[in-house]
C-alpha cells in the first residue's frame, strides 16, 4: 500500500469516528417528539432526528429544503431574498428566535409548525413542533361558527318558510274551498244540492258534528237543509237568544260556546262552539248556517270563508229559487200548450165531422131524389119490355134494365154506408159489431183499393163492443187510406181482428214503403206529415190517437223501410 493510500484511509477512519461521535453526542434528541436539525456555520446539515426524518421525508438538501418553508407572517425588509426563507434567516441570525412557519411538501400539501432556533456554538438547532391540528382546529372552529351562525339562520328562515308555507296552505285549503261551493253555485240550479255540497265542506273544514241550513220565517228560523245529526226534523222552527239575534242582524257572524243549541232545545252534556252565519241577499236576511263543533279554538281567517261562502249562498239561493219558479211557470205553460192542443184537434175534428155530415146530409138528400126518380123508371121499363114483340131488342133492354138496377143498388148502398159512416144522432157510446164497421169503410174506400190493392180478411169472432163507432171508423179511414198511399202499385193490405181477456185487437198490416225509423216517433204529432207541403194536414194520426185515448186504448206501429207498416188498435172492453 502506497503512503497516499494509507493517508487516506487514516483519514476516512478519523472522519468516521469524528461523524459517529457527534452522533453519538446529537443522540438524546431522538427522544424528542419534536422535528430536529443541526446546522453548522457552513450551512451543512450535520444531524437529523429520526422525527425530522419522517416528517419530511423528501428531505434531500438545505437548500431546497429552505424553499419549501416560509414564514406566516415575514417582518423583515431586505433585499437578500435568501432572508425571506425562515432557514436561511435562523442560521444567518446571530440570535435564537421563534417562528411559526409553513411546509409545502411534494404533493402540495401545506403543514404548519413552530419553529424555535437555538444558538449553540458553531452549530444551529433546529426545533420544530407540528401545529398544524392547532391550526386545522382553530380553522374548523372557525368554519364550525360560521356554519353554526348559517345554521341559525337558515333555521330562522326554515321556520318562516314553514310559516308561510302554513299561511299558503291554510290559504290554499280555503281557496280551494270556496272554489269548490263556488263550482257547485254556478253548475247547479238545485238549492239543496248547493246547500248540501256548502255544508259538507264546512262540516270538514270545523270539525262540526252538525250543520244546517234555516230559512228565515218572520223572526223565526225554519230548518231546511241538514248535514249530519239527527237531532232535528227537517221544518222545524227554531228562535235564538237576543244577543245571537242582534249579531246576525247586524250581518255578522256569531261565535259562542254555549250548552244550548238554540231556545228550547236540549242542553248538551259539554260545552260546544256554535257557529251562527247569516244568510243575506242585498239586505234582506233570508235564513243561516248553523255549524257544532266540539273544537275550542279562535277563528280569525275562517271567518273569512264563511263571510265569503254566505256571500255566494245568498245569491245563490234566490237565483235557484227564480230558476224553480220559472220551470214551474214553464211547465204550467207546456200543460196549458197540450190542454190547448187537445182541444184546438178535438174542435178540429169535430167541426171536420159536422161539417162532413152536413155535407153527407145534403149530399144523400141530393142523391136520394133522382135515384128515386130513375129507380121508378127502372121499374116501369121493366114492365114494359115484356111487351116488346123484337126479341134481340126485348133482350138487350133486359141487360140495360138489370145493369141499371144494379147500380141504382150501388148508389143507394153508398149512401147509406155514408150516413151511417157519420153517425151525428150517435154521440153517446154505442155496441157495433168492429169487424161490421171495418167492412163499411172497406166500402166506403173502395175507388183506393180498387183493381190494385188486395184485401185480406183474418176477422176473429169478437162479441159486440161498447164504443164511439163513428170515431173509430174515422180511424180506420184514416190509418187504411194513408195505407193505399203507402202502396206504391199494386199490393196487399192484411185486416187482423181478435178478442182476448176484454181486449180488443185491430192490426192493418200493408207492404207498402214503410216508414223511417226516425220519423216513427213523430208520425203521432199534430203538425208533422210525410206526405209534403199541400197533401197532408198532420192532424190525421193525432186525431186518431186522440180518439183511441178517449177509448182508454192505445195505438202502436212497427214498421220497416221497403216491408211495409203495421198499425195495432187495442180496446180495453169494460
Amino acid at each position: 500500500m502506497s503512503g497516499k493510500k494509507v493517508l487516506k484511509s487514516k483519514l476516512a477512519v478519523s472522519c468516521d469516528f469524528f461523524y459517529n461521535s457527534i452522533m453519538k453526542k446529537f443522540d438524546i434528541f431522538n427522544q424528542f417528539r419534536d422535528a430536529v436539525i443541526i446546522v453548522n456555520k457552513t450551512g451543512d446539515v450535520v444531524y437529523q432526528n429520526a422525527t425530522f426524518k419522517r416528517w419530511f421525508s423528501d428531505f434531500v438538501d438545505l437548500k431546497k429544503f429552505s424553499h419549501n418553508t416560509n414564514f406566516d407572517i415575514c417582518p423583515l425588509n431586505s433585499e437578500n431574498i435568501e432572508n425571506y426563507s425562515p432557514i436561511w434567516h435562523a442560521i444567518s441570525s446571530p440570535e435564537n428566535f421563534f417562528a411559526t412557519v409553513s411546509y409545502q411538501n411534494n404533493q402540495n400539501k401545506l403543514y404548519y409548525y413552530d419553529l424555535t432556533v437555538q444558538k449553540k456554538g458553531r452549530y444551529t438547532i433546529f426545533f420544530f413542533s407540528d401545529v398544524s391540528a392547532n391550526n386545522n382546529l382553530a380553522a374548523e372552529k372557525k368554519r364550525l361558527s360560521k356554519l353554526t351562525d348559517d345554521y341559525k339562520k337558515l333555521k330562522d328562515e326554515l321556520e318562516d318558510l314553514e310559516n308561510i308555507k302554513q299561511k299558503a296552505q291554510s290559504q290554499a285549503i280555503r281557496i280551494a274551498l270556496i272554489n269548490k261551493v263556488s263550482n257547485t253555485i254556478r253548475e247547479s240550479m238545485d238549492i239543496s244540492k248547493i246547500l248540501q255540497s256548502a255544508l259538507s265542506e264546512l262540516t270538514v273544514m270545523f270539525g262540526a258534528f252538525k250543520a244546517y241550513y234555516a230559512a228565515n220565517e218572520n223572526g223565526a228560523f225554519k230548518i231546511e237543509e241538514i248535514y249530519g245529526g239527527k237531532n232535528l226534523n227537517q221544518g222545524e222552527l227554531i228562535t235564538f237568544d237576543n244577543q245571537t239575534f242582534n249579531t246576525i242582524n247586524s250581518k255578522k257572524i256569531s261565535v259562542v260556546h254555549c250548552l244550548k243549541e238554540y231556545i228550547n232545545a236540549e242542553p248538551f252534556k259539554q260545552s260546544v262552539m256554535r257557529i251562527v252565519v247569516p244568510v243575506y241577499h242585498l239586505q234582506n236576511l233570508i235564513g243561516v248556517i248553523v255549524l257544532l263543533s266540539y273544537q275550542k279554538r279562535e277563528l280569525n281567517e275562517e271567518l273569512e270563508i264563511l263571510e265569503a261562502i254566505s256571500f255566494q249562498l245568498g245569491n245563490a239561493i234566490i237565483r235557484a229559487e227564480l230558476y224553480q219558479k220559472n220551470i214551474e211557470t214553464v211547465e204550467e205553460l207546456k200543460n196549458t200548450l197540450k190542454e190547448l192542443k187537445e182541444t184546438q184537434l178535438q174542435l178540429i175534428n169535430s167541426e171536420k165531422m159536422a161539417s162532413l155530415g152536413q155535407l153527407v146530409a145534403g149530399v144523400a138528400h141530393e142523391i136520394n131524389t133522382p135515384v128515386a126518380s130513375i129507380k121508378s123508371n127502372n121499374g116501369l121499363i121493366a114492365k114494359l119490355i115484356s111487351k116488346i114483340e123484337n126479341p134481340e131488342i126485348s133482350g138487350l133492354m133486359q141487360e140495360i134494365n138489370v145493369i141499371d138496377h144494379e147500380a141504382i143498388e150501388r148508389i143507394s148502398n153508398i149512401v147509406s154506408s155514408l150516413k151511417k159512416f157519420v153517425r151525428l144522432d150517435e154521440a153517446d157510446v154505442q155496441e157495433a159489431n168492429i169487424n161490421k164497421e171495418l167492412d163499411l169503410t172497406l166500402d166506403l174506400i173502395r175507388h183506393e183499393t180498387k183493381n190494385r190493392i188486395n184485401i185480406v180478411k183474418n176477422y176473429g169472432n169478437i162479441p159486440m163492443i161498447k164504443c164511439y163507432p163513428n170515431m173509430l171508423n174515422q180511424v180506420f179511414t184514416n190509418i187504411l187510406i194513408n195505407a193505399c198511399q203507402a202502396i206504391e202499385g199494386n199490393g196487399e193490405i192484411k185486416i187482423t181482428t181478435s178478442y182476448e181477456a176484454e181486449t180488443l185487437t185491430v192490426s192493418i198490416k200493408d207492404n207498402g214503403k214503410g216508414i223511417p225509423e226516425e220519423e216513427i216517433s213523430k208520425i203521432f204529432t199534430a203538425g208533422y206529415t210525410t206526405k209534403g207541403v199541400g197533401v197532408g194536414t198532420g192532424l190525421g194520426l193525432a186525431i186518431c190517437t186522440k180518439i183511441i185515448e178517449k177509448h182508454e186504448g192505445k195505438i202502436t206501429v212497427n214498421s220497416e223501410v221497403g216491408v211495409g207498416s203495421e198499425f195495432i188498435i187495442t180496446i180495453h172492453s169494460k
